[in-house]
């Protein structure tokens, strides 16, 4: 099922999501590939800013829910930041991509970002109902899944 753009299967695993995802980024970096690519003249700063203003919403919309995926499907995001980066800075094949993301979060540290910006939003809101959506789980977890609300407190 689909709802607010966000694909919701049984068990959510948000492989679907994540997939979908990587397909829209993959068509907007072939659009943007003139400008950001080996042969721009724009300088380094601003192909960053084109990747942060135009590419990162798309696959960080939705974060603080998906960002509890299992660490195969986040990887495939982390594959397509790793391929941009190297296509913004134009690094040779031997640099390694922990030296390229070294400025920029990985999938996992904006997840926890994001979600603990939400915690403190929701801690002040007037709504009760949206103050208990971050109430601690259970400590006992049968399949040893993410909620939510680990995200924020891992931080």
């Amino acid at each position: 099922m689909k709802y607010l753009g966000i694909h919701l299967d049984r068990h959510l695993t948000w492989r679907k999501y994540i997939t979908t995802k990587r397909k829209q980024l993959d068509l907007k970096l072939r659009n943007l590939y003139w400008i950001i690519g080996c042969k721009s003249q724009l300088s380094l700063e601003n192909k960053l800013l084109v990747y942060t203003v135009i590419l990162k919403p798309v696959w960080t919309y939705g974060v603080q829910l998906w960002g509890t995926a299992s660490n195969s499907n986040l990887e495939i995001l982390e594959r397509f930041q790793s391929k941009v980066l190297r296509i913004i800075t134009d690094v040779p094949w031997y640099v390694p991509n922990s030296v390229t993301q070294h400025d920029l979060q990985t999938v996992e540290q904006e997840a926890r970002k994001c979600s603990v910006n939400y915690r403190k939003r929701l801690d002040v809101h007037p709504n009760s109902l949206a103050n208990a959506l971050f109430q601690e789980q259970l400590a006992y977890s049968r399949l040893k899944r993410l909620y939510p609300g680990d995200l924020a407190s891992n931080g």
